[in-house]
């Protein structure tokens, strides 16, 4: 009997291997009202270079009742927006779901999401909005300064873009132009291509097992000098539309 892919979720790490088990599990009872014999969903995990037991501990949750997760391997680091396309590129779905590794999103919230581009057959990209932030002060502060700078430059009316868990058209977002950090600025590149996004609120969760990977350096200065780069694809994009023949 074939079945079909409802929707494929995609996560990406690196040296997570305290939180990928938990976290499967958590994705794998989200995702079981979408389960039948005709219709599965997958999970995707990308292991972005890890040098612990990440990849360990991913095998171990699919031996152990997760049959749909699939483990997907960069043999080297290359950042987590390239985790998120090697991810969408071999996903099976029309549609894709993604959120972070660290278990700060909550897998319960990808029904929501879900049944949020059911309800609009013109929605693209639906962005989680955590009202609650359930951070350090540091990471709280310049996560409303990149949003604030963002939003106030690029206008792209979603309030939270740094959010990890999203759904998202397929097709849409592998036509997108790639770059290093890309995964920040969705919005903005999806409205680009002419696209409908919303924000719909979600929950945030403390980290409660391993480190962050992300600092002021690595979060808040390369945002905004990206901002720029995609400044630029918007009013190249503006530009190109403007021009016809007479």
């Amino acid at each position: 009997m074939s079945q079909t892919v409802h929707i494929s979720v995609v996560v990406p790490v690196c040296n997570e291997a305290e939180n990928v088990g938990p976290l499967a599990q958590e994705i794998h009872a989200a995702l079981a009202q979408f389960r039948s014999d005709t219709v599965v969903s997958e999970i995707i995990f990308v292991d972005d270079g890890s040098t612990d037991a990440t990849v360990a501990a991913l095998q171990s949750a699919r031996a152990n009742g997760i049959p749909e997760l699939r483990i997907i391997r960069h043999q080297q680091r290359s950042g987590q927006s390239t985790a998120v396309c090697t991810g969408v590129r071999v996903a099976r779905a029309e549609w894709i779901a993604t959120l972070d590794g660290d278990g700060q999103n909550d897998p319960a919230d990808i029904p929501q999401l879900i049944a949020a581009q059911q309800q609009d057959a013109e929605l693209r990209l639906i962005m989680g909005n955590r009202t609650t932030r359930r951070d350090t002060w540091l990471r709280r502060l310049s996560s409303r300064v990149a949003n604030g700078v963002r939003g106030s430059m690029l206008s792209d009316g979603t309030p939270d873009t740094g959010c990890g868990i999203k759904v998202f058209h397929r097709e849409t977002f592998l036509d997108l132009p790639r770059f290093d950090h890309m995964h920040r600025f969705l919005p903005a590149l999806f409205q680009r291509a002419g696209a409908k996004v919303i924000s719909v609120p979600v929950a945030h969760r403390p980290r409660t097992r391993g480190t962050s990977k992300y600092g002021l350096n690595n979060r808040l200065w390369v945002g905004i000098v990206d901002l720029f780069g995609v400044m630029w694809l918007i009013r190249r994009k503006t530009a190109r539309n403007t021009i016809r023949e007479e």
